[in-house]
């Protein structure tokens, strides 16, 4: 991994099978219509992905990943729009799957 230009080489990121399957995921959402925009942040303790159904509000979804926490509870959380933890795990398909689940509510309706 190659250190983003300007930061520290201990930034937490994501390695490209963890993106590309919350990217799939993201992509699956945008064309079922519940997401618009993304965010990402690095930094030295968690790196975070931020799904938006909007651009101007809060995220609808937020995964993150705390390496620290590895040992304990799972390095994954997944959080939901008003900040509360839907799901933590040691597996990133896991903490997925409530937000895999709405996904196919939305295509049914």
């Amino acid at each position: 991994m190659v250190p983003f230009p300007g930061r520290g080489a201990d930034q937490v990121g994501f390695d490209r099978p963890e993106l590309m399957r919350i990217l799939d995921l993201y992509g699956r959402m945008v064309a079922a219509g519940e997401w618009r925009d993304y965010a990402m942040d690095f930094d030295r303790h968690a790196a975070t992905f931020a799904a938006f159904r909007r651009t101007a509000e809060r995220p609808q979804a937020r995964v993150e990943k705390r390496p620290a926490l590895r040992g304990k509870q799972g390095m994954w959380t997944l959080f939901g729009e008003h900040g509360q933890v839907l799901k933590r795990g040691h597996d990133l398909a896991g903490v997925l799957a409530p937000m895999e689940r709405r996904l196919l509510k939305a295509v049914e309706d």
